[in-house]
């Protein structure tokens, strides 16, 4: 049985949430949580209150222990790009994407 949990725009790239989602997948959501709690990247704390969101819906829609959880699943898709645009030289504009993120955990049994 599978449970996940999804954060939908959140204001980081995509490319550097995937970093943090590398590290955890695969692992016990114990070990998963102390990862992140660890780890020195501004995702990690986005990331960790996605998997305890999932660990939380596991364990009340499902009546599973959080504990013997295993993080099957993850992955962050690109959300809508905010376009905006910094003025330069000779009248030119210089394109600014502020990217977003949907970030997806899923947890389940072992």
């Amino acid at each position: 049985m599978e449970t996940k949990a999804i954060a939908k725009h959140v204001h980081q790239s995509p490319r550097k949430v995937r970093r943090v989602l590398d590290l955890i997948r695969g692992k016990n959501t114990v070990e998963a949580m102390t990862i992140l709690r660890f780890t020195n990247l501004r995702a990690a704390h986005t990331v960790a209150k996605v998997l305890a969101s999932a660990m939380a819906n596991a364990e009340h829609n499902h009546q599973v222990d959080p504990r013997t959880l295993v993080v099957t699943a993850t992955w962050a898709d690109g959300g809508p790009v905010l376009k905006r645009f910094q003025p330069h030289a000779q009248g030119r504009a210089f394109p600014i994407m502020k990217r977003t993120s949907h970030i997806h955990v899923v947890v389940g049994t072992k």
